[in-house]
């Protein structure tokens, strides 16, 4: 299979004006797959902002189901395509060929949601009562927006930024993760074969110097980012200095799990388990703070480390569809997570099951349990984004929400009870953008997705990521004028 590494940019590939480039290595077995990536040079970003630019008053116009014609079209593409897209995945992060292929269904309802939208987004108009004014308010593109990916999924990341703004009539700039950019550069074909115009959406590779020219260009009227809390700090930053360009952030999580004693608890171990491994932990609102009450602890302390065992023999090789769990996503992030690991133990925190290297070649990592952390250790308060959660207890409810709250992050959250009116109560005390009742939480185009405090602001999906792509605009008629005397 052909690994497109160029970079798409006012329809058409091209290499980097620069001679820099990426190399990726398989995290499976530490194996080439190729050095030849393009990073984007600055006259690379000003191209593809032209380009959008250029692109924009034209695709702004075009009539809302022509739109919705070309992204359709587009989302059968990428269903047809699926097992080439889902291979370029996994042999760039590792994720597995199965899990790889369900991250990229979900992109394409995405896709199929928002083209629902286009042309069909309603404006306000209110009567001119006594003051005599008609008053009108339409929403209205914003232009050239951006989006910057994390690795860990990569097709979601893009659908969520890319969707919404070319319904609403944005034209767009998307930068992949320097991880994970060659799923996303073989769109290029795509975007041409489902019939979107030149410059409307132009596809970008780099490292964190590219992102930070794209939220500093003052052509860019919106930039979405997705990843660490500190690169989300200086997207923001440099948004800010450069022309206030609105800025979406979906940012690191520390999210807990709340068990109370009337729960399933096989239930409560799958999605702890299984539920939290798939794709190695690397999750941005897996609930990696599981927290149990004391009447079940023991029961359900035993269960998830013999689920956490068992998850180590179904291990393996990405690109065998019997593998669930695979390797990290490159060698930076196995000794990110080997690192706390490391620093966990050292703090005397008790590894229940996992914490060693599996093999001598790529990077996997044994799922990992780890038992009782202070509450002011690493391992419990910052974002691992690998493999392991940490197991404490609690003795009532009001003691679960305050450990649930104790955290700078507020992505995700889970609970686990059959009382539907605990499970409520709780949720509505958790300070976190997304809560799962009895199940891991799973992302759906129609439902916002973003996090409270720390882990970020703005939406995506739904109708909330529609609103970050629209402005409104007020338009008051006086209807008191006169008529002209003839």
């Amino acid at each position: 299979m052909s690994i497109r590494a160029e970079l798409f940019i006012n329809g058409e590939y091209r290499q980097s004006s620069s001679s820099e480039t990426l190399t990726i290595h398989s995290p499976h077995d530490d194996s080439l797959i190729t050095d030849l990536v393009q990073v984007a040079s600055p006259k690379d970003v000003d191209d593809a902002v032209s380009a959008a630019k250029a692109a924009f008053p034209s695709w702004r116009d075009t009539a809302g189901h022509k739109r919705a014609r070309i992204m359709l079209k587009f989302a059968d593409l990428l269903e047809q395509h699926i097992e080439m897209l889902a291979h370029l995945e996994s042999i760039a992060m590792g994720q597995p060929i199965s899990v790889a292929k369900k991250m990229i269904l979900g992109p394409i309802a995405i896709w199929r949601y928002y083209a629902g939208f286009a042309g069909k987004l309603p404006g306000e108009s209110y009567p001119p009562d006594e003051d005599g004014t008609y008053k009108i308010v339409q929403y209205e593109p914003l232009g050239v927006c951006s989006g910057i990916c994390a690795w860990n999924g990569s097709h979601v990341l893009a659908a969520w930024k890319m969707a919404p703004a070319v319904a609403a009539g944005n034209t767009f700039v998307l930068k992949s993760s320097e991880k994970s950019p060659l799923s996303l550069a073989a769109y290029g074909d795509l975007l041409n074969a489902a019939g979107f115009p030149k410059g409307v959406i132009n596809i970008i590779t780099g490292a964190g110097a590219v992102g930070e020219m794209l939220a500093k260009h003052m052509d860019i009227r919106k930039i979405a980012f997705t990843g660490s809390a500190p690169a989300g700090r200086a997207v923001q930053i440099a948004a800010t200095k450069s022309n206030m360009k609105r800025v979406t952030l979906e940012l690191g999580g520390k999210s807990p799990a709340l068990i109370f004693d009337d729960a399933n608890i096989e239930n409560a171990v799958f999605h702890s388990a299984e539920g939290f491994l798939r794709n190695s932990g690397q999750i941005c609102f897996a609930s990696s703070r599981v927290l149990v009450q004391e009447g079940i602890a023991q029961e359900f302390i035993r269960a998830v480390k013999s689920a956490f065992e068992d998850a180590r023999t179904k291990m393996g090789d990405p690109s065998s569809g019997e593998t669930l769990f695979g390797p990290l996503a490159d060698k930076k992030q196995f000794e990110r997570v080997m690192g706390f690991l490391a620093d966990g133990r050292a703090e005397g925190v008790e590894v229940l099951v996992g914490g060693e290297r599996i093999g001598d070649k790529g990077t996997y990592v044994q799922p990992t349990v780890l038992l009782n952390p202070g509450l002011d250790s690493k391992v419990y308060t910052d974002e691992i984004f690998g493999p392991v959660i940490s197991v404490r207890t609690f003795r009532d409810e009001e003691e679960a929400i305050a450990l649930a709250n104790n955290t700078e992050y507020g992505l995700g959250s889970t609970i686990y009870t059959q009382d539907i009116g605990r499970a409520l109560r709780v949720a509505s005390k958790i300070e976190a953008g997304t809560v799962g009742i009895n199940s891991a939480f799973g992302t759906s185009p129609q439902t916002p997705f973003g996090g409270f405090k720390q882990s970020g602001y703005g939406r995506e999906s739904g109708i909330e990521g529609m609103k970050n792509y629209l402005q409104p605009k007020t338009i008051h008629v006086n209807m008191m004028v006169p008529p002209k005397k003839v």
